[in-house]
């Protein structure tokens, strides 16, 4: 399944995950409002990593 991704792919995917594992961090340990910003961060990168899909997949049509 990994083989299918890009370096950027799993720069994204890598960047999500510590994005959510972070705010995790901070929200348990009683940061609630850092942790819910950074929290809001796990979709942007996840949609800024599809974006980036949709027009490299674009270029080769």
């Amino acid at each position: 399944m990994f083989k299918k991704f890009s370096i950027a792919d799993k720069f994204l995917f890598i960047a999500a995950f510590l994005s959510l594992v972070f705010s995790e961090i901070l929200f348990f340990q009683g940061d609630k409002q850092s942790g819910i910003f950074i929290g809001i961060w796990v979709p942007s990168i996840l949609a800024f990593g599809i974006y980036l899909k949709l027009i490299k997949n674009s270029d080769n049509v």
